[in-house]
């Protein structure tokens, strides 16, 4: 990661705009020997992380990383001073013949367009190795701001438990939630329940609920938590992506019982199929049709 203050005072706009900016952040990806590159395969690269919403990928071509006078060309070399370049190189720490890709965007943006980008390059490039690597991802943020506002909503659910209830919540606040992947696929994921009433209605205060949105709607929930729950924790895992993963398929398609089309229909079972007045009436259910 490019951090912010190597390019604190940076005059070129693109880093400019993320720096001292929580919401957004800067990256360096190195790809070894990837001077080899093509242009046509860096614009096929910068085409994909246009997908994600990314405006662009700039690069350094690193030709000999002990001079960064001659040794760097990359088109956004003239906006950057010798300091930046000299910093930058020094904290990503290039080889000769390396290129080094760079996203400067919203937070959301640079971690899946470049997620997206190494991907791609590892299977390009050769650069994937076999067999199985499992990683746990843990610290979540608990929250995020709605776009545009100042309001927080749950990134994951309102029930997980914060790492700290001793401070005010804001969108650094971390969640005591945690997910396993295998080979970058998430295969299970899980959370440190709130099993206490003050810090459950902590949350819900948070994310603006008022007092009557919170007794209407989860009311049950905050007298239960009165009469005494125990610290409880849990994961699921996704049964279908790991029978993939361990067959070596690319589509979790070809490993669901019950595949779904476009539409939600389901082509071995029919489903869904018509429902005879007879059982809408057991249900207590009418159903209007529109008028045409």
């Amino acid at each position: 990661m490019i951090y912010q203050t190597i390019l604190v005072n940076t005059d070129f706009k693109v880093f400019k705009d993320c720096v001292n900016n929580s919401d957004k952040r800067i990256v360096a990806l190195n790809i070894p020997d990837g001077s080899k590159l093509t242009r046509k395969n860096i614009d096929d690269y910068t085409d994909l992380v246009k997908t994600f919403g990314a405006k662009g990928l700039a690069y350094f071509k690193v030709e000999d990383s002990n001079n960064t006078d001659t040794g760097i060309s990359s088109p956004i070399k003239k906006f950057l001073s010798s300091e930046e370049i000299d910093a930058i190189i020094k904290s990503v720490q290039p080889s000769s013949g390396d290129l080094i890709f760079f996203s400067a965007d919203t937070t959301d943006i640079v971690n899946s367009s470049m997620s997206a980008l190494i991907s791609k390059i590892g299977s390009d490039l050769n650069l994937l190795k076999s067999g199985f690597e499992f990683a746990w991802i843990i610290d979540y943020p608990m929250f995020e701001y709605e776009k545009g506002t100042t309001n927080l909503t749950s990134l994951h659910h309102p029930f997980t438990s914060p790492v700290s209830n001793d401070q005010d919540f804001n969108d650094q606040t971390l969640s005591r939630a945690y997910d396993l992947t295998l080979n970058g696929n998430e295969i299970g994921g899980g959370s440190v329940r709130i099993h206490e009433k003050s810090e459950q209605l902590k949350v819900f205060q948070a994310l603006k609920l008022t007092d009557s949105e919170i007794e209407s709607k989860f009311g049950f929930f905050l007298k239960s938590l009165e009469y005494g729950c125990p610290p409880h924790a849990g994961i699921a895992f996704g049964l279908d992506r790991i029978v993939m993963l361990l067959r070596g398929l690319s589509s979790i398609r070809d490993t669901i019982a019950f595949p779904k089309t476009q539409s939600s229909s389901c082509l071995l079972t029919e489903a869904p199929t018509e429902i005879d007045l007879e059982q809408l009436k057991e249900l207590a259910i009418k159903t209007n049709k529109p008028k045409t």
